[in-house]
């Protein structure tokens, strides 16, 4: 029977007129309103004990509610809420954990609607994720990998621009620095990792995008930059150019970043710098992190042991190389034959493997920056299509 039009109450009472008719069964009744046999037993059980009132809509809420969350629970996490409104539930909830180990919290669920009664929640709309890409190694441990970038430049109020130089370890999200310069600085860059060398010890990489000043339109892409990492024994290692997504941790943070100190700017660079060491403080000793279990980066991150050397040895090539030394003009001489290798390494030393006949290997110290052809006498850059496994970094690299 359809029951268009017709209120719950009006199909409750026509139920019951024809009940009381004794002319049909329960089970005939049940059919005739599109109702199950229990749901018409209940309401003929409502009618016999209550009359008429039983057939009211009974409210659902429980009576007593012993797991409500307690008012100055709620009341913490709203005062918390205010004073980080870039945190999540779960963020907010660990928190308060730590503050108070054996206090009974309520779950995130119940904490997002405590947040959402109070109007500190705005329902997202839910987008599509872009693919998260396919970075060429995974970090292993604290300083396998760190990250580094310059984070687009915005406009202080005095009018200047401020360029932000960042840098964190990967595996921990340790955010190590975060310069704020007024431009993109080679000299700056150099003295800012020098410093970081010397608090935190040498990573195995550096991950970095194909911008200036980490790389060039020189063979292999190398810099004055990259050239000093390597010789300091860290693979430089590029991100596929127009993916970012591949450095998709450090530009996470850098989103964090831009949300929690350059919104608004600061006045002045040093303002903006105090902003910037404010943020590295919260965000490595304070803000908890999903990916490392709730912990803080400052919990997880501990300083490489390879430390900064007081002067750079000089690279010992394998015996079977063929050693050479690049000019000024930046060749090489391979069988009375000069041939192009980069600006960027003049007055330094390369090393080449023979591969096949008359097919070499071009190395700068462990790094592999192409291939050069006898018969053509002509190098390739084979950066992008050849690169060293784990084991060959491992095993190259001179501590």
């Amino acid at each position: 029977m359809p029951w268009k039009g017709v209120t719950v109450s009006e199909q409750r009472q026509r139920f019951l007129e024809d009940y009381q008719l004794n002319y049909y069964t329960i089970t005939e009744l049940a059919e005739r309103f599109s109702i199950s046999p229990k749901t018409a037993h209940k309401w003929i059980k409502r009618f016999k004990e209550h009359g008429q009132a039983g057939f009211h809509e009974h409210s659902r809420r429980p009576r007593s509610c012993p797991w409500q969350t307690d008012a100055a629970i709620a009341e913490e996490l709203v005062t918390l809420r205010k004073a980080h409104p870039r945190w999540g539930p779960g963020k907010l909830l660990d928190l308060m954990r730590r503050r108070d180990p054996e206090r009974p919290l309520p779950v995130v669920s119940t904490a997002a609607q405590i947040l959402s009664r109070e109007g500190l929640i705005q329902p997202q709309r839910r987008t599509r994720r872009a693919h998260p890409g396919c970075p060429k190694s995974q970090p292993q441990g604290p300083n396998d990998i760190w990250a580094a970038d310059y984070k687009g430049q915005f406009r202080l109020r005095n009018g200047s621009y401020c360029f932000p130089l960042t840098v964190s370890d990967l595996a921990s999200r340790y955010v190590l620095g975060c310069d704020a310069h007024p431009a993109i600085s080679l000299e700056k860059t150099f003295a800012h990792f020098r410093q970081l060398f010397g608090s935190y010890g040498l990573p195995q990489r550096i991950r970095t995008d194909n911008g200036v000043p980490f790389a060039s339109n020189a063979l292999a892409r190398l810099s004055q930059l990259s050239v000093w990492f390597i010789q300091l024994g860290i693979y430089p290692e590029l991100i596929e150019p127009g993916k970012p997504q591949q450095n998709g941790v450090h530009e996470r943070m850098h989103r964090t970043l831009k949300q929690e100190a350059t919104i608004p700017p600061a006045g002045t660079l040093r303002g903006q710098q105090r902003e910037f060491d404010r943020f590295r403080e919260e965000f490595n000793r304070e803000r908890p992190h999903e990916a490392l279990g709730m912990k803080r980066p400052g919990e997880v991150y501990q300083a490489s042991a390879r430390a900064m050397p007081k002067r750079i040895e000089p690279y010992d090539y394998p015996g079977h190389y063929l050693v050479r030394r690049v000019s000024r003009a930046g060749t090489i001489r391979v069988f009375k034959k000069q041939v192009f290798v980069s600006n960027t390494l003049h007055e330094d030393r390369v090393g080449l493997e023979e591969v096949d006949d008359g097919v070499y290997d071009l190395f700068f110290c462990f790094y592999q920056i192409g291939r050069y052809e006898l018969r053509t006498n002509r190098i390739h850059d084979i950066v992008s299509k050849v690169g060293l496994s784990r084991r060959q970094i491992a095993s190259a690299i001179r501590v």
